[in-house]
């Protein structure tokens, strides 16, 4: 049975870590007029309004500081001209489209305690941000072999009625094993028995990744891009 994304809550997904912020993870939200962010030891991302205006610069440079870089996904307007861009790069954001979840009895869910270790997988297999307090947004299961945590996946931005899956490594002795699909699939069950609806991003020229994702039931929804962007040092705060 196809289970498309609900097109009245589509619009949510444009923006996700701002509906995130403002909905199930609110009380993660550090805020400045209408600009939020994650503790930087939780998540990077930075949240604007969809048209963000003068003051709202002004408020992100409050928030991150002069000098400080934050990330921002699918930022649809230019920052300020004397505002740095350090970094850019295309990703894809796919949604649920007919998945088939599946519980794991060997997926074990990961707490704090294990993030020593999770951090370690993380800086070998680089799947993006995953930081101290990361593991606090949402479930994390893992798998490991003679004790040693080896492959990994969980839940990051949770937009209302949505949860991205998100921090899906696996360590590189034990790739080609099939523990990423059955580590997302198991993720993926535990959010649609929420009755929420899973969804996905990758960059774009991970084409292995997006190919095994849509092989599970994942479609594109849309493009979209990652942006570094710099507070100069001179600002003017709120």
């Amino acid at each position: 049975m196809s289970h498309p994304a609900a097109p009245e809550l589509a619009h949510l997904l444009d923006n996700p870590a701002r509906a995130a912020l403002l909905g199930p993870h609110a009380h993660f939200a550090e805020r400045r007029g209408e600009v939020l962010r994650y503790p930087v030891d939780v998540s990077p991302f930075l949240a604007l309004p969809d048209e963000p205006t003068d003051q709202d610069w002004r408020d992100v440079a409050d928030l991150v500081g002069p000098g400080g870089i934050f990330p921002v996904a699918g930022l649809s307007v230019a920052p300020p001209e004397d505002w740095n861009v350090v970094s850019r790069g295309a990703g894809v954001q796919l949604v649920d489209d007919g998945i088939t979840p599946a519980f794991d009895d060997e997926a074990v869910r990961l707490t704090a305690a294990d993030v020593p270790e999770m951090l370690a997988l993380v800086e070998r297999t680089k799947p993006g941000p995953f930081l101290q307090r990361t593991v606090e947004l949402g479930t994390y299961l893992g798998i490991r072999r003679n004790g040693a945590l080896i492959a990994m996946a969980g839940e990051r931005l949770h937009p209302p009625g949505w949860t991205e899956i998100s921090a899906v490594c696996t360590d590189a002795d034990y790739r080609g094993q099939g523990l990423a699909s059955r580590l997302v699939l198991a993720v993926a069950a535990g959010i649609r028995d929420r009755g929420e609806t899973p969804f996905m991003h990758a960059a774009a020229s991970n084409v292995n990744a997006i190919r095994l994702y849509e092989s599970l039931g994942f479609r594109l929804r849309r493009s979209t891009t990652f942006v570094g962007v710099q507070v100069p040092e001179t600002a003017q705060v709120a």
